[in-house]
């Protein structure tokens, strides 16, 4: 199993897609939010979001 290093949106969205793939959707769409939350142009984001639906509302701290 490969170690991640997640220092920036690339490395989260990477990870999201990865996770995808693996059947894993949640795990997936939180890895997608961060690396929205990392991109600095909001219509990035909203395209990174759209890319990893999620099945229930976000969770803030």
């Amino acid at each position: 199993m490969p170690l991640f290093c997640f220092n920036t949106a690339t490395d989260y969205l990477a990870a999201a897609r990865e996770m995808a793939a693996s059947g894993r959707s949640a795990l997936a769409r939180l890895l997608a939010e961060e690396a929205a939350d990392r991109t600095r142009d909001p219509e990035e984001a909203a395209r990174i979001l759209r890319d990893f639906p999620h099945s229930g509302p976000r969770q803030e701290d």
